[in-house]
Formats: C-alpha cells, sequence, structure tokens
C-alpha cells in the first residue's frame, strides 16, 4: 500500500516527464530544435541548486533568489528546460537587432528565435502540468543557478528556465513575500 505523499510524488515524475515531451514538440522556428530539458528528482542535486541561488541572492542582491530557493524546499521535482544558442537563419529577420544571421554571429548574439521558442516550449510544459492541477510557475532564477552550475553541460545553452513542481492544498510558489521570517 502506498501512501498519498509517495503517490503524488510518483505523480510528479511522471508529469515532469511528459513536460519535457510538451517542451519537445512545442512548435520552433523553421523546425529547428534547440531545446534541451532536465528534471531534478533527487534531493541532493536540488540542494545544489537551492545553495547556488541563495549564494547568488547573497552576492548579486537579489532578495528574490532567495525567495524562490525557499520556495524549492516545497518541490519534490523541477523541470528545467534551457535553449542552445544558434541562428534561425531566416533570410528576411532582422529581430535581434542586427542585418543578418552572420553580423549576429560576428557579435556574438542571441537570435531572437532561441528565447522565443524556449517560451513555447515552457508554455506548453506548464500547460501540461496545469492540466493535471499540479503546482507550478516558471522561475528564471532556477534557470539561472542550473546554467551556473553547468547542469546542462553544453557550451551552447545560454538561457533556461526552471519550473518547480508540488501537489498541495495551494500552490507554494504564488502569493510569496521577498522578506522570509528567518
Amino acid at each position: 500500500m502506498k501512501k498519498s505523499q509517495q503517490l503524488e510524488n510518483l505523480a510528479l515524475k511522471q508529469i515532469a516527464g511528459f513536460m519535457c515531451v510538451a517542451a519537445r514538440t512545442a512548435p520552433k522556428a523553421k523546425g529547428a530544435d534547440n531545446i534541451l530539458t532536465l528534471v531534478i528528482d533527487n534531493k541532493q542535486k536540488k540542494t545544489k541548486l537551492v545553495e547556488k541561488m541563495l549564494q547568488i541572492a547573497k552576492n548579486k542582491n537579489m532578495a528574490g533568489f532567495k525567495r524562490d530557493a525557499k520556495n524549492l524546499n516545497l518541490a519534490p521535482v523541477i523541470v528545467l528546460i534551457a535553449t542552445k544558442i544558434k541562428p534561425a537563419g531566416l533570410a528576411f529577420c532582422g529581430f535581434c537587432g542586427y542585418k543578418d544571421c552572420s553580423q549576429l554571429q560576428a557579435a556574438k548574439a542571441i537570435c531572437a528565435f532561441n528565447p522565443i521558442d524556449l517560451g513555447i516550449a515552457a508554455g506548453s510544459a506548464v500547460d501540461l502540468a496545469s492540466s493535471f492541477h499540479v503546482d507550478n510557475r516558471i522561475m528564471y532564477s532556477l534557470g539561472k543557478a542550473a546554467l551556473e552550475l553547468d547542469l546542462f553541460k553544453d557550451k551552447s545553452v545560454k538561457i533556461a528556465l526552471g519550473i518547480p513542481l508540488s501537489a498541495s492544498g495551494k500552490n507554494p510558489f504564488f502569493d510569496r513575500v521577498l522578506n522570509f521570517a528567518e
């Protein structure tokens, strides 16, 4: 017999996998798939993320990172979604601010379609989580910590987002305050 918390955590892990599929199959510019996903369901790896976020909060005076780090303690599972930085190669675009992709590459800038594709992938993932009534929230702070820890092990990954998951009576990732009592 399994207790409700065991069943809920098992379901969160399965839904995290489905979220990765939703991110993978989300529409992308020119069909170029630069999306990478990871699932963190290990307490040790989650602790490293929390510690990195707390370090960033302290070093950069970013209270939001501290708030988000404390929220991770309420998330048994975390989905990370990132994008590789590669130009879309469109003949007529300029959304990046440069004349063409060769100028963009020379400036070592980011193609506008990379973050657009990441946003669509993250939106698809949280839509799926919401369909299963899973508490979630997209956090740039979590993605930034994951990049600083080099969790994706791919040097072309420059932008990431994190999505903590929880199954609780109230979504712990909303109605948050910045000034935590210690």
